[in-house]
């Protein structure tokens, strides 16, 4: 069987991979759970220093992730510069001092309590890394015209997806923090236009003395309906 073949005149390559039968599938998915389960949100951060190969490499696993016409639409900004991350942390704690002061609804802080956050964000210093995923609306060809990309948000949040899922793998823990609005960390890192930030994600090893909420999640019969 041939490996590479022009369909209408675009190249494919044949695909396969190790399939399994029921019982290993099942031992598999077991153990993905277990592990995915071990997964939490993380605000205490150790500033110990993580290899930029380790960040790298997450980064290229979150980008095989699936997007609308594989146009790919995601910048991973990634910063571990210390006065930048200060920059950052001052900038993202006064939109969320504003947030909890006045913009969230009372129901939205009620909501939060058993999280126990607040404005105050030091982890986007003490961590060693800052990525910063922006979407990109449109890509700018050579001469000026502008090409929409496809399924921006989707394509970007499954990326997200990817990308927590690597640090995880990688045994590092990871933070989806989002200040609103998010337009003072296009600015700061100066991206073009084309791009809006969607996710600000501190990255490292979890400190020594590190807690988190007492999280249950959704048992299978309230996230899913099987036909």
């Amino acid at each position: 069987m041939p490996t590479r073949k022009l369909i209408d005149g675009y190249p494919f390559i044949h695909y396969s991979r190790e399939t399994f039968d029921p019982p290993t599938m099942l031992k598999r998915s077991e153990e993905m759970l277990a592990w995915m389960d071990k997964r939490r949100t993380v605000r205490d951060f150790s500033d110990k220093p993580v290899p930029r190969e380790v960040i790298e490499n997450i980064i290229l696993s979150a980008s095989t992730a699936p997007s609308g016409a594989h146009k790919q639409p995601w910048t991973f900004c990634v910063v571990s510069d210390a006065a930048l991350k200060k920059e950052i942390r001052h900038a993202a704690e006064q939109e969320e001092y504003r947030s909890y002061n006045g913009r969230m609804s009372e129901e939205w802080l009620r909501d939060l309590r058993p999280l126990q956050t607040n404005w105050d964000k030091p982890f986007l210093e003490t961590a060693p890394w800052l990525i910063i995923l922006f979407k990109r609306i449109y890509e700018l060809e050579h001469d000026g015209h502008k090409h929409n990309n496809y399924y921006v948000q989707e394509s970007t949040g499954i990326a997200a997806g990817f990308l927590l899922s690597a640090i995880h793998h990688a045994g590092l823990v990871a933070l989806t923090h989002t200040p609103s609005p998010m337009n003072f960390l296009g600015e700061l890192l100066k991206r073009p236009e084309n791009e809006k930030a969607f996710l600000l994600i501190p990255v490292g090893y979890p400190a020594e003395t590190c807690w988190v909420p007492d999280l249950q999640r959704k048992p299978l019969e309230e996230v899913a309906v099987f036909y």
